[in-house]
C-alpha cells in the first residue's frame, strides 16, 4: 500500500496591508516563497480542519476561501459586523451584529456552501465566555448555545429544526462542550448566596442527561478555565480566584482540578509546589497531561489520566508549555513578562534536547508535522521589533524574519495523521546537519591555514567602558601621589625611582655580604 504524501506546511501571515500565504519549511532557498499574494483585510481565521480560511475586509464582508486551492468560494456583506467565527469543518460561519432592540436578532448562523442564513438569535453582548455563540464538536455533529439556566442543542445538519432537546443547569454561567468526540459538556455554575460554585459534567445524549456524569464544588472561585481531552474522557479545570486569602499573590490564587466522564477521578491535581497555575497542556492522545505551576522558578510536570506523576521537566522562568502535535516533543517557556526561555525535551525518551530564548514572544504554536516550532512578536501587545521565528524540535534555530508590524501569524491547521512518523523525520533532519557539519569540516586548505593564522593574531582590543568625569579626577589624583596612570601603568618617575630603590637594595645587600 503506498503512503500518500504529506500535505505542504502553510504559514499566514497578516500585517497592516493584509494577509498572505507563505510555504511552510523545509525552505528550499532559505526563504519561504508566497503561495497567495497579499489580500488586504482585517481579520482571518482558519477552519480547525484547514479546509476554509475565513477573511473579514475593511467593508463588513466575510470571504471565504478554499485553503487548499487558496480561491475564493463565497462572500457575505454583514452590515455593522462586530465579530465572526467559523465552525471547525468550515460548514458555518456565525456573525455577531451590532444591534439596536432586542427585536433584531443579531446573532446569525450562515451556510458557507449556500450563503444561506440558517439560524438567527439575539445576543445582548459579546464576551469571552459567551462568542461563538454556537458551539460544535470537531466533527460538526453536535451543536449547542448557553442560554439563561440551560444549554440548548441544536441538530448541526439542520438547524431548522430548532432547538432539539434542553439541559436545565440553574445559574450555569459559562460552558465547555467536548470536541472529540461531542460526547459531553461541561456547565459552570459560580458561588451564589454562600453555596459554592461547581463545575458538572452531562452527556450530550437527551436520554442521558437526568444526572451529572461528574460534579466538583468549590469555594473562593471567580471564574475558571475548562480543557477537554481528546477521547472526551477528562476535563482539567483550573479554578481562579480574585483574591488570595494567604495574601502570597496579588494576582489571587489558582488550583487545578480533575474530574472524568466515568467518575473515577474528581480531585485536585497534586502538584509539588505552592503557587498559581500558569498552563496546562494535554497530548494529542488524551492519556498526558503536562502542567506548569508554582511561584517563579516554577515547576513542571507530566501527569497520566490518574494524576500520577510521570516526568519531572524541571524548574525555571516559565509560563508556558506546548506539546507538538505527534505527543513526542515538548517545548516550556517563559513568555509574557517573562525573558523568553525555551526548553525543549523529547518526552518518549525523557530527555531534554536543547534550551534557547525568543524574547518578547506573543504567539507559538508547533507545526502540524511536529517538527518546527514557530514564536512571533506581534501588535498589537508590542509594537516593536515584530516579527518570526521557527525553530527546529531541538531548539535551533532555522528561520528569522524582522516586521515593521505584524498582526498575526498562524500554521494552517492540518491533521497529524497525514504526516509520517516524528522519529524517521528528525533522525532525516539529524543525517542532514551532519552531513553540513561534515562538507564545513571539509574546508579548503588555504580557508584552514587563514582560520588558523586568525586565532595566532591576538584578539582586538574591546573599547573601554565608560568612566564619568568624577572617577577620571579620582585616577589623576591617585597618578600624582602614588605614581600610577589612570590606566593602572606606572608612570615615568615612578619606573625611576623604583629603579633607584631595587638598585640601593641590591647595594646594601651586596655591602652586607662583603662585611660577613
Amino acid at each position: 500500500m503506498a503512503v500518500a504524501e504529506p500535505p505542504p506546511l502553510d504559514i499566514l501571515v497578516r500585517d497592516p496591508e493584509g494577509f498572505t500565504i507563505w510555504s511552510g519549511p523545509p525552505f528550499s532557498s532559505g526563504e519561504p516563497s508566497v503561495k497567495l499574494n497579499k489580500v488586504p483585510c482585517t481579520s482571518t481565521k482558519f477552519s480547525e480542519d484547514g479546509s476554509k480560511l475565513m477573511v473579514i475586509r475593511s467593508d463588513s464582508v466575510i470571504s471565504i476561501y478554499d485553503s487548499k486551492n487558496l480561491v475564493e468560494i463565497r462572500s457575505l456583506q454583514v452590515p455593522n459586523l462586530l465579530a465572526a467565527s467559523i465552525s471547525p469543518c468550515g460548514t458555518y460561519v456565525q456573525t455577531f451584529q451590532k444591534s439596536t432592540s432586542p427585536q433584531d436578532k443579531n446573532v446569525v448562523v450562515w451556510k458557507t456552501e449556500t450563503g444561506d442564513s440558517v439560524y438567527q438569535v439575539f445576543q445582548k453582548n459579546m464576551t469571552k465566555t459567551t462568542w461563538p455563540s454556537v458551539r460544535f464538536s470537531s466533527d460538526e455533529a453536535v451543536a449547542c448555545r448557553l442560554a439563561t439556566n440551560e444549554a440548548q442543542f441544536f441538530d448541526p445538519g439542520d438547524f431548522s429544526k430548532g432547538i432539539t432537546h434542553r439541559l436545565r443547569v440553574p445559574g450555569i454561567a459559562a460552558f465547555d462542550l467536548s470536541r472529540n468526540p461531542g460526547s459531553h459538556v461541561a456547565a459552570f455554575v459560580p458561588e451564589s448566596k454562600g453555596m459554592p460554585g461547581n463545575v458538572q459534567i452531562f452527556a450530550c445524549r437527551k436520554e442521558l442527561q437526568n444526572q451529572p456524569v461528574a460534579r466538583k464544588s468549590f469555594f473562593r472561585c471567580s471564574s475558571v478555565q475548562l480543557s477537554w481531552n481528546s477521547g472526551s474522557t477528562g476535563l482539567l479545570v483550573v479554578v481562579q480566584s480574585d483574591v488570595d486569602k494567604t495574601n502570597q499573590s496579588y494576582y489571587g490564587e489558582s488550583k487545578l482540578n480533575y474530574l472524568t466522564t466515568d467518575g473515577t477521578y474528581e480531585g485536585l491535581v497534586p502538584l509539588r509546589k505552592e503557587g498559581p497555575v500558569h498552563d496546562v497542556q494535554w497530548s494529542s492522545s488524551g492519556k498526558e497531561f503536562a502542567v506548569v505551576y508554582g511561584f517563579m522558578p516554577a515547576m513542571a510536570t507530566i501527569f497520566d489520566k490518574k494524576c500520577n506523576p510521570l516526568l519531572e521537566l524541571g524548574s525555571g522562568p516559565y509560563n508556558t508549555i506546548r506539546w507538538n502535535p505527534k505527543g513526542k516533543f515538548i517545548c516550556l517557556a517563559g513568555f509574557g513578562n517573562l525573558p523568553g526561555d525555551m526548553a525543549f525535551w523529547d518526552y518518549l525518551e525523557k530527555k531534554k534536547l536543547g534550551a534557547t530564548k525568543a524574547e518578547l514572544s506573543v504567539t507559538s504554536e508547533w507545526s502540524p508535522d511536529g517538527r518546527y516550532f514557530m514564536t512571533a512578536t506581534t501588535a498589537p501587545r508590542l509594537q516593536v521589533d515584530n516579527g518570526i521565528k521557527i525553530f527546529h524540535h531541538n531548539g535551533s534555530l532555522y528561520f528569522k524574519r524582522m516586521f515593521d508590524k505584524l498582526f498575526q501569524v498562524d500554521w494552517k491547521p492540518e491533521s497529524p495523521d497525514k504526516f509520517g512518523d516524528i522519529t524517521e523525520l528528525s533522525k532525516s533532519v539529524d543525517s542532514l546537519k551532519l552531513e553540513e557539519t561534515t562538507r564545513q569540516g571539509q574546508g579548503s586548505k588555504t580557508t584552514q591555514a587563514s582560520s588558523k593564522t586568525a586565532s595566532s593574531n591576538p584578539s582586538v582590543q574591546k573599547p573601554a567602558a565608560y568612566r564619568p568625569p568624577h572617577a577620571k579626577a579620582a585616577a589623576a589624583v591617585q597618578a600624582e601621589l602614588f605614581g600610577v596612570s589612570p590606566s593602572g601603568e606606572m608612570s615615568k618617575n615612578a619606573l625611576k625611582n623604583k629603579k633607584k630603590r631595587e638598585k640601593q637594595r641590591e647595594k646594601k645587600a651586596a655591602e652586607a655580604a662583603g662585611g660577613s
